[in-house]
């Protein structure tokens, strides 16, 4: 197993790359840039983040990622020459692709990921600013989600067939067929003072006065706020998880091992629980850190603009839109990263749950 994880780890490093190099070469090709962003801004052409930096320009160095801007931009076309050619030895959009590509490999060898050009903050700071919302939101409506489904999956499983099974079905059906945005504006007209009750906050993490309150509040108080925006994450994950679960305990139960273990007397509980759990869950404890990784990064992005909670996903978008390449090649760096390391953690996980799952000799 310890060759396997080694073969791992080094293979993370030519697909880290592969992924940044095909990022990198897309954005080369894409119209517009910071630059683009800084001097529409300075024009009156945009509002937000590009036009709140246009008198720090100056202070602003680009660490090597970017898009070469091209001569004559629709953006620049009646401001001084000069004053781009500056703009561009600032940002470092005076170098060739290349240069700017391999200085980029070498700053994130170090983890040196730069300062966005629109905030003034450093990427590293920026994310760690807004990992709170995310994690909470990942780790809680994974949490949520593993709690509810699997038990119900286990129960539709062992009741498969009857008017239990049926109706979860249809229910688990409808909750899956509305997309989680629309839900979470659902409940806010209902919950949340939108037309009938207010009864849950309708935006940020905590109050404004949590810094204040009781520990036992704080924790209140923080739940209260995630209450609206998990359930909305939640309602579509219950679906294919807990079929997932029917599924694998049905597959299970058929089995030979099964009827013999209920031929020599065992309890139906200890048939269940005993011989059947392990290997039914085998997929779905397995699938935890992959699902986690999925609803942080990348299933919060509507939830956190609904909800106004400042996470990863606002972040990522917001960068997108300002071409803030530092804030999206560090995030894509970090995230990426992340989500390699996890997909070992699920490998390692499959071999804790069932240790007849050998890796390495089935690569042999």
């Amino acid at each position: 197993m310890l060759a396997y994880v080694v073969r791992r780890l080094l293979l993370i490093v030519p697909t880290l790359l592969a992924i940044l190099t095909i990022n990198f070469v897309i954005i080369q090709t894409a119209p517009g840039g910071p630059i683009d962003r800084l001097i529409a801004g300075l024009k009156g052409e945009v509002t937000g983040a590009a036009g709140r930096v246009a008198g720090g320009a100056g202070d602003t160095a680009g660490n090597g990622e970017g898009a070469a801007r091209g001569g004559d931009t629709r953006g620049s076309r009646g401001l001084d020459p000069e004053f781009i050619a500056e703009l561009e030895r600032e940002f470092g959009f005076d170098k060739p692709m290349h240069e700017r590509y391999f200085a980029m490999l070498g700053d994130y060898l170090s983890f040196d990921f730069g300062d966005s050009y629109f905030q003034d903050r450093s990427v590293i700071q920026l994310v760690i600013d807004k990992m709170p919302v995310s994690i909470s939101l990942g780790l809680w409506t994974t949490l949520l989600t593993y709690l509810i489904a699997v038990p119900l999956g286990i129960r539709k499983a062992v009741r498969d067939g009857t008017p239990f099974d049926v109706w979860t079905s249809g229910v688990l059906i409808v909750g899956y067929a509305i997309p989680n945005f629309l839900f979470a504006v659902l409940l806010i007209v209902l919950f949340a003072g939108g037309s009938y009750f207010d009864l849950f906050p309708l935006r940020g993490l905590v109050s404004d006065d949590w810094a204040t309150l009781s520990w036992p509040m704080k924790i209140l108080d923080y739940f209260w706020h995630l209450a609206l925006p998990l359930l909305a994450m939640a309602v579509g994950m219950f679906t294919a998880l807990a079929m997932l679960t029917k599924n694998s305990f049905l597959e299970e139960i058929n089995k030979q091992y099964v009827i013999t273990a209920r031929a020599k007397g065992l309890a139906e509980r200890r048939v269940l629980y005993g011989h059947v759990f392990r290997n039914a869950m085998l997929i779905v404890i397995a699938g935890f850190p992959s699902a986690f990784i999925r609803i942080l990064f990348t299933g919060a992005l509507l939830i956190e603009v609904i909800f106004s909670l400042d996470g990863l996903g606002l972040l990522g978008f917001e960068a997108a839109l300002n071409r803030d390449y530092p804030v999206m090649f560090g995030t894509l760096y970090i995230f990426t990263l992340i989500g390699l390391l996890l997909n070992l953690v699920s490998d390692i996980t499959y071999t804790l749950v069932d240790p007849r799952i050998d890796f390495e000799r089935r690569e042999g």
